[in-house]
This record gives structure tokens, sequence and C-alpha cells, in this order.
């Protein structure tokens, strides 16, 4: 299985993006020296897909193939690709604060520390649908683990499009996101744009 090594820092660094919306507090005070290239329309195009690839942890084969299911569906096919990528199952497990990361996420869904409504779900790719029930485990529950989870991700926003429990460790997706409410800093036209080609 690739696993990717990239430092986190370095790479938000070289991709102009807050390391915020990947979970982590830590900042970065180095500036990144580019001599005052000019970007092309293609260099452009590339960078966004690299980030939404980095936010969300997905590598380039299993992208393109969310691209091409998110063109055969109606509507936008940028909208529909950034909603397949935000309902995938070890995103919402960081979306509902479960996890202070999406890598730490992805980890306690391989873990099989993760139920969807009420069946154990190790894939960290599994998409959510809407009316979908997600827990912790029973016997993972009182894990010393969780409880500083709960603790580092307290204050941040669960987004309306899902419903949280902490106390219970339990979360349900109330609908499906609308491109509106997915507050990723990705331009997805730029990507439609560049796999259109």
């Amino acid at each position: 299985m690739a696993v990717n090594r990239v430092p986190v820092l370095k790479r938000c660094r070289s991709l102009d993006l807050d390391p915020l919306y990947l979970g982590i507090d830590k900042k970065s005070h180095r500036q990144l020296r580019r001599a005052n290239r000019k970007v092309s329309e293609y260099g452009l195009q590339l960078r966004e897909k690299q980030k939404a690839k980095f936010i969300y942890g997905v590598l380039e084969k299993p992208f393109r193939n969310y691209y091409e299911k998110a063109a055969k569906m109606n509507g936008i096919t940028g909208e529909n690709l950034m909603v397949l990528l935000e309902t995938r199952l070890d995103n919402v497990i960081f979306r509902l604060g479960f996890a202070r990361t999406r890598r730490e996420a992805r980890q306690i869904v391989g873990h099989k520390q993760v139920a969807v409504n009420g069946k154990c779900v190790n894939i960290p790719s599994y998409l959510i649908k809407a009316g979908d029930v997600i827990e912790i485990r029973e016997k993972k529950k009182t894990s010393k683990r969780y409880a500083e989870i709960l603790e580092a991700t307290g204050g941040r926003m669960v987004p309306a499009w899902l419903e949280c429990d902490p106390e219970n460790l339990k979360g349900s997706v109330k609908e499906l996101p609308n491109r509106e409410v997915i507050d990723v800093p990705v331009n997805e036209t730029l990507i439609v744009e560049l796999y259109s080609k």
C-alpha cells in the first residue's frame, strides 16, 4: 500500500495552504521562496488538484476514479467531486471531531474501530449516505485515546450536514453536503479543466 511520507508543513508551504484545514495547529514561519516566476495555466490547475489530493489524503488513481464517477453523476462535475471527497468515511470521522487529523481518522477506520449503521467498516474510502449513523465501536469507547481526542477537538465546529453526540462517540448524516458548506480552499473548476483536456 502506498504511504504518503511528505512532511506536512513543507507540503502546505509548497501548496500555499493553511495547515488548519488538515487539523494541524502548527504554523510554519518559513517563507516559500520562488523567483518572480509566472505560473502557467496548467501549473495553477495542477496545484489545485494536488491541494485537493493532499487535503483528503487520496492518491492519483483513486482521485481520477472519483473524477470519473463525478462526471457521470447529474449536476456540476466539480461540485460532485467535492461532495464525493467530503463523504468519505475517514473525512466524516474527522469532521465529527473523533480524530485530530484526516490521517488519524484513516488509521482509526483502518483499525476497525468504526461502525456504520451497526456494522464494522474498515475502509477509509467508504462513501457515506444520508441517514447513516457512524459511531466508535463499544469496546473502544472507553479508550483513553478518545478522551484526549475529544479534548483536543472540542472547539471544532461540526458542519451543519452532520449531527454529533460526543458523549456517546456517535454521529449521523442529516443530508449530503453541497458545495457551499464544504469549507475547503480548492477551486474545483480548475481540476475539471485539467482532467477534461
